[in-house]
């Protein structure tokens, strides 16, 4: 049987879903070329998570092992514009997994969330590599019950706005399934 190509990387894309959707796996795949079976190339995998706890620490172990040696990681949980500030390389694409931590972390530390969104917008418009985001979609579910759960779900869906709206390739997962909300044909950065 002959194997279909590998998907072909825009410059800027973003997978988005709910929680267990399998956004993490498909963007491994479309990252590595192996979505159609076809030879894993060499990637960057750029962590936001941190392991607060025993639980967190089995999901990130779970995650390296799946991905494997094709691999190299970097953790990189706030400083996520200065990590893409270098060129990169075109043949080498990146995945960052995900947006929703690095939100998280800056909430956390109390950064100024739309200077950090800019300063991730101008990282990209400098990078060579192809990029693949993937982030939480936290529209769908009910209102938060705290102020800080609002803020975050609204800060969210500001930012998963902004991506898709500078991404190249928007997928939306459900269920294991991809959903291409916008295939824009490749341009330049």
């Amino acid at each position: 049987m002959e194997r279909l190509p590998a998907v072909s990387l825009p410059p800027v894309s973003l997978v988005l879903g709910g929680a267990r959707s399998g956004k993490s796996t498909y963007a491994e795949k479309i990252v590595t070329g192996t979505l159609f079976g076809g030879t894993p190339r060499p990637a960057l995998y750029v962590a936001t998570a941190e392991a607060g706890d025993v639980e967190m620490a089995t999901r990130i172990l779970a995650h390296r092992t799946r991905r494997g040696a094709n691999w190299t990681t970097v953790e990189e949980p706030i400083k996520l514009a200065e990590m893409l500030g270098p060129p990169g390389s075109p043949d080498r694409p990146v995945l960052v997994d995900c947006l929703t931590l690095w939100l998280s972390n800056l909430m956390h530390v109390g950064a100024d969330l739309d200077e950090a969104g800019d300063d991730l917008m101008r990282a990209l418009d400098e990078y060579v590599a192809p990029v693949v985001f993937v982030s939480n979609e936290v529209g769908l579910g009910i209102v938060p019950e705290t102020p800080l759960g609002r803020r975050f779900r609204d800060a969210q869906g500001r930012l998963n706005m902004r991506m898709a709206e500078r991404a190249d390739r928007v997928i939306l997962m459900t269920a294991g399934l991809p959903l291409t909300l916008k295939d824009r044909p490749a341009r330049r950065r």
